[in-house]
């Protein structure tokens, strides 16, 4: 609470009871016994505190005066009143609330601690001309209507929104110019008048702290939230629940506002990521005026409306027509006998969800002066369009979690659509069979980092839990059942001879159900027959659990796959965020010994951008940088982890374009077709091919392979990597490979590069292609094409 929420102000502002107190000294010397004797008392009682007259610019301060300050304003504030009114000293647009009645404290106490009071969309703007526009009136005679309707939107306790109406009583103000006032005449009223927008021209006429405001206003407040208008809106609009007269509802509201008996309402939906019109997805029953008989449309019609988010009014149709006969929208209306109309956006955190049509039979009716009127309705109408939207997405969600699964942003928008024909055919009773989602003609990425050796190091790390756990359990049943001849002490031996040799696929499992079946039930059942030893063998036990010394191994070699995924992952998961920006595209990875991803990327799957080859060319080229750039950071990463294996990087380039499909069955996203399929058999083979006529893998610790199958490619990604040479993130030297002969496959190549680690880039920092072929282009590409 304080007089500085606003940076600039025309007034210097200090809240006072002055007035008030001069006209008790004026009722206590010439009014009457019935009001002198009690205005006489209350001077008396405030004659100590001297501040209430001199005022103060610290609204706080005046909080230790709370008590006689409501003694003070108690004919302003009947206590009678106090539980029914919404009332408190203030100062006009500014967040100060002193003496509130109890009704309106109790609204702030529900609003909770952390609620900070501001009027609805009150500008610093708005707040400076509407005080300069109060000195006008207050001082010049001036009756300029400046404010539009001003709002508190304050929560109650179960943190619903509720919308407040303000009203300003200044009887008790006093304006006196500074001596940094400026003489206004009729000429410079004249002109601000019609210049609201233009501040410096206020500030001109009003400069900062130019006039001083002393005294104090009571603002009170009207609960708008249970008006008629608001009311059914809240309640009906778009399918509220209210049957079969939702639409005559809606329509009285517009009506009542309007005050136009045979005005219509419609509503046209707006899909961002199609750059679409649609029919209503809330409620069928509303009828859309834009599209006439059509259930969707580019927004080409209304691109002006969707750009400028603002109202669009035609007062005569038939005449528009007439200026412009090629007008389509203009002669959709006239078709349906609307001869002026006003198109509102609706418009929630900056994204458009709609458009609300008031159309009229009659020229004239609906114009740029009646739009306003929107104003106080629209945010009713926003926010339950935003709720209604809200609850119709995440009734798509649902539907796309329950058929499909997890999806992707940059193609949920398909999977959205499916899902909102589904459901308006479920609310119109139709059977509607979930379609395939299907993205042709994009072409595949793919790439793995992947743990060398990773299944030997998981081997030796249970080989050496489940010695340690029988080097202990052997000694224990001997010294419990003192017999080394004891069957079981004898297979345990030989456990340990076998386990030290070799270990087998099946030895881990077949030695927890030994233990589990015959040595357990004997430990156990010795703790009543050598009390002695229970602590030794609940030791035992205790070190058995996952978290004890014979999982030691495991869990370390678990904490290392965990490290090392998680931080691959997430490096590739947060430079996935600027190869999105530059153009949308599918990406999936998967956490398995290493981190593998694959992408898609087309023209199918952003439909609403514009589409190149060099498109597919900058994600290769990132690609190449943040696999790249994970081998340097796990280079880093090595030296802190419970183990320390190496790892392999490789790329499969492919330029075939294809077509992908979600499998419903599967709930996955899938190669479309037997020829595209070759795609997904390379994926599985490569990884553990040697180079031809040779025994030599492939992949290669620190280096990265790159697997391609003609001259283009090899072209294509020779570019990229001296690109990356000459900024000092690949080593000189690139080897040329042919791969052996997989089944099924033959003919591929390969490119095999060092990645540098004496020098690294700045994590998630990409040279884009263009950045690419300004550095001298003609170095890094012989060829004219790719």
């Amino acid at each position: 609470m304080d007089l500085k929420r606003y940076e600039d102000s025309p007034v210097q502002t200090s809240i006072s009871f002055h007035l008030l107190i001069k006209h008790l000294e004026s009722v206590a010397v010439n009014g009457t016994g019935f009001s002198a004797q009690p205005a006489q008392l209350l001077l008396n009682y405030i004659e100590p505190y001297s501040e209430l007259r001199t005022g103060t610019t610290d609204p706080a301060q005046l909080l230790q005066y709370a008590e006689i300050i409501t003694e003070l304003l108690a004919d302003l504030f009947p206590a009678v009143l106090t539980g029914n009114e919404m009332k408190a000293v203030t100062v006009p647009f500014q967040n100060v609330l002193l003496n509130p009645t109890k009704r309106l404290q109790k609204v702030l106490t529900e609003a909770g601690p952390s609620f900070d009071i501001a009027i609805r969309g009150f500008t610093d703007h708005q707040f400076y001309v509407n005080s300069c526009c109060l000195i006008l009136n207050a001082r010049y005679g001036t009756n300029f209507n400046f404010n539009r309707s001003l709002f508190y939107d304050i929560p109650n306790a179960q943190g619903i929104m509720k919308h407040y109406r303000i009203l300003y009583n200044t009887d008790f103000m006093e304006l006196t110019p500074t001596d940094k006032a400026v003489d206004i005449n009729p000429e410079d009223i004249e002109l601000l008048r019609d210049n609201f927008d233009d501040l410096e021209l206020w500030k001109k006429y009003f400069p900062k702290e130019s006039w001083s405001f002393k005294g104090f206003a009571i603002v009170s407040l009207f609960d708008a939230t249970v008006e008629s208008a608001v009311s059914v809106l809240k309640g009906t609009l778009l399918g509220g629940g209210y049957g079969d007269d939702i639409n005559d509802k809606i329509l009285d509201v517009f009506r009542s506002i309007f005050r136009i008996p045979d005005l219509d309402v419609g509503f046209t939906s707006f899909h961002a990521a199609e750059n679409k019109f649609s029919l209503s997805t809330f409620n069928s029953k509303l009828k859309s005026y834009i599209l006439k008989d059509k259930t969707e449309e580019e927004c080409s019609v209304l691109l002006r409306l969707v750009q400028q988010q603002k109202y669009f009014t035609i007062s005569d149709v038939e005449q528009l027509l007439k200026q412009n006969p090629e007008n389509v929208l203009a002669r959709r209306l006239l078709d349906q006998n609307v001869r002026s109309v006003i198109l509102a956006p609706v418009v929630k955190n900056g994204h458009q969800l709609g458009i609300i049509e008031l159309v009229s039979s009659k020229t004239g009716e609906l114009n740029s002066i009646n739009a306003n009127q929107l104003e106080t309705v629209m945010p009713y109408i926003t926010d339950t369009l935003d709720r209604q939207n809200s609850f119709m997405q995440n009734q798509v969600e649902a539907l796309i979690q329950n058929e499909y699964t997890t999806i992707h942003p940059s193609v949920c928008w398909k999977f959205r659509k499916e899902a909102q024909k589904a459901l308006k055919a479920r609310s119109e009773k139709k059977e509607y069979t979930l379609k395939a989602v299907t993205f042709k003609d994009v072409t595949p990425l793919y790439g793995q980092i992947d743990i060398k050796g990773s299944s030997n190091m998981r081997n030796n790390c249970v080989q050496l839990d489940l010695l340690a756990q029988l080097n202990a359990v052997v000694p224990l049943l001997k010294k419990v059942y003192n017999d080394d001849t004891l069957k079981e002490i004898q297979e345990l031996e030989a456990l340990i001879t076998n386990i030290q040799i070799a270990l087998r696929a099946d030895t881990e499992q077949y030695v927890q159900n030994y233990l589990e079946a015959y040595i357990h039930p004997m430990l156990k059942a010795a703790t009543i027959i050598e009390p002695l030893m229970a602590p030794a063998i609940d030791n035992y036990f205790l070190q058995t659990e996952k978290t004890g010394d014979y999982h030691l191994n495991r869990r370390k070699y678990d904490d290392t796959l965990t490290l090392i995924n998680q931080k691959m992952a997430s490096l590739l998961d947060q430079a996935q965020v600027e190869a999105q920006s530059a153009y949308p595209h599918y990406y999936e990875r998967y956490k398995t010994d290493g981190v593998e991803h694959n992408l898609y990327i087309g023209a199918s799957i952003a439909p609403t951008l514009a589409y190149d080859i060099t498109k597919l060319y900058n994600l290769r080229l990132w690609q190449l940088q943040v696999m790249c750039q994970m081998e340097q950071e796990y280079h880093i990463l090595k030296n802190t982890l419970p183990y320390q294996p190496d790892v392999t990087s490789l790329i499969l380039a492919y330029n075939n374009q294809m077509s992908v499909r979600f499998r419903l069955d599967e709930k996955r996203f899938d190669v479309d077709g037997s020829y595209n399929a070759r795609f997904e058999i390379i994926k599985k083979r490569i990884d553990k091919a040697c180079i031809k006529n040779t025994t030599e893998r492939l992949t290669q610790v620190g280096k990265i392979a790159i697997i391609y199958s003609n001259q283009d490619e090899e072209v294509e990604y020779m570019g990229y990597i001296s690109f990356l040479q000459a900024n000092k993130l690949f080593a000189e030297e690139i080897e040329l490979l042919e791969v052996e002969d997989l089944q099924g496959v033959s003919g591929l190549k390969a490119l095999r590069v060092s990645v540098r680690y004496d020098v690294s880039w700045p994590l998630h920092k990409f040279c884009s292609y263009n950045d690419m072929m300004q550095q001298h282009s003609s170095t890094y590409f012989p060829t004219a094409e790719l």
